[in-house]
């Protein structure tokens, strides 16, 4: 059996009298991508926000293994083990790939002040980023500089910054969004590789994507959840075929 990585119980997120999510409780295993899906507003970018740290959760607990990390800030949810990507990449532009990861891998260095110095005389930070961009498909890319990556190569360069932070844990919001099939692909191999080391959770409406991916799945409607479990068996959830899947939820 998997090992458990993250887990929420009863998560719970209010906006004044505005209820985001509701009662959530998802598990997060090692070895496995679990995805979440749902209609536009379902709560989906709130809970992998609460997961993250980006938002405090208005009830509910959130574990790392046996931490409560419910209280921390997101820097040090990272350097727990969380890496989170996000919508937009947040890449530095002007910066080469190779200085984009490096200045994600010294973050999670015990010597962090050693960016403005030698940081790349460090042997251990400059393992991480070779190792991180060769995991993210961009070997050989490493000079070549943010900007002019095509925007598929940017989504891989986002995942090799998280890769370089050594996270247990991979939020990813949307990895697919804005992107042509030939690109998509890429970024679902490049995914589909992250089990082998990690505990994944996807935030997707690429449903295609989703069902070949996913080892688990959670459907959110309205901030709670309304299905969890096997997607084979998930897809045939009458209130999750009426409430996103439509067709997908009548395929074999």
């Amino acid at each position: 059996m998997p090992e458990l990585g993250l887990r929420a119980e009863r998560l719970g997120k209010r906006f004044g009298g505005v209820r985001a999510v509701a009662d959530v409780s998802v598990d997060i295993k090692h070895g496995e991508i679990h995805a979440v899906i749902g209609p536009n507003g379902a709560g989906k970018s709130t809970l992998i926000n609460l997961l993250s740290g980006e938002l405090t959760a208005s009830s509910g607990e959130i574990r790392l293994g046996d931490a409560d990390i419910t209280g921390l800030a997101p820097d040090r949810r990272a350097r727990a083990g969380i890496g989170r990507a996000f919508q937009k990449t947040t890449i530095f532009p002007r910066f080469s790939v190779h200085e984009n990861v490096r200045l994600a891998a010294q973050a999670r260095s015990r010597a962090p002040l050693r960016m403005f110095g030698g940081a790349s005389a460090d042997p251990a930070v400059q393992r991480r980023t070779l190792e991180a961009i060769g995991k993210a498909g961009l070997a050989g890319r490493e000079a070549i500089v943010a900007n002019v990556l095509s925007h598929g190569e940017q989504r891989q360069l986002e995942i090799a910054m998280v890769l370089a932070t050594n996270p247990s844990i991979i939020l990813l919001d949307e990895p697919l969004a804005g992107m042509g099939q030939a690109e998509a692909r890429s970024i679902i191999a490049l995914i589909a590789s992250l089990r082998e080391r990690h505990a994944v959770l996807i935030v997707e409406h690429d449903m295609d994507a989703v069902f070949e991916l996913a080892d688990r799945l959670t459907v959110m409607q309205d901030g709670q959840v309304i299905a969890s479990g096997l997607p084979q068996d998930v897809r045939r959830h009458p209130a999750v075929r009426a409430a996103y899947l439509g067709n997908h939820g009548d395929a074999a």
